[in-house]
């Protein structure tokens, strides 16, 4: 019998965000993906980002295949709601299919705003299939540049 000998395997270093993120994507997949009125129908959460500028937040979606007529905002409190529904392809309606990766149905995807924001002041862009909603941050919350003045 041949004895073989223990090599331990280099640790990489630990990615917490990478972690974070797959979890939250397994939580929202088995527990937290919405459902309509019904129940049965599923809705599609779309992939997007949410990153903070000294004077905006930004959410950008990905949202391929829709139009912008497609797409409906609303911001309620603190909370973006992207809203839609992507059509499929009529004449596969009645076909038999081998394979179907692709999404189409309704879409709906929350965001709790971590800081204020100037509602009146929010803008969407859509193009290339991505979504992009610039969210001003309200004044007070603004970092302000001090100027320190020779003694």
């Amino acid at each position: 019998m041949a004895m073989i000998r223990f090599r331990a395997f280099p640790l990489e270093p630990l990615d917490v965000q990478a972690i974070q993120s797959r979890v939250n994507r397994l939580f929202d997949s088995v527990l937290g993906s919405p459902t309509s009125r019904e129940g049965m129908e599923s809705v599609w959460a779309p992939a997007a980002d949410m990153y903070e500028t000294k004077t905006d937040l930004i959410v950008s979606a990905e949202l391929p295949g829709l139009s912008e007529k497609d797409i409906h905002l609303s911001i309620t409190g603190d909370v973006l709601t992207i809203q839609g529904e992507r059509q499929g392809p009529s004449e596969a309606q009645d076909a038999s299919h081998h394979r179907r990766e692709r999404w189409f149905g309704k879409l709906e995807r929350t965001f709790s705003l971590p800081v204020p924001i100037e509602i009146e002041q929010v803008k969407a862009t859509y193009r290339d299939g991505v979504l992009t909603v610039k969210l001003p941050k309200v004044e007070e919350i603004k970092p302000k540049e001090i100027k320190i003045e020779a003694a």
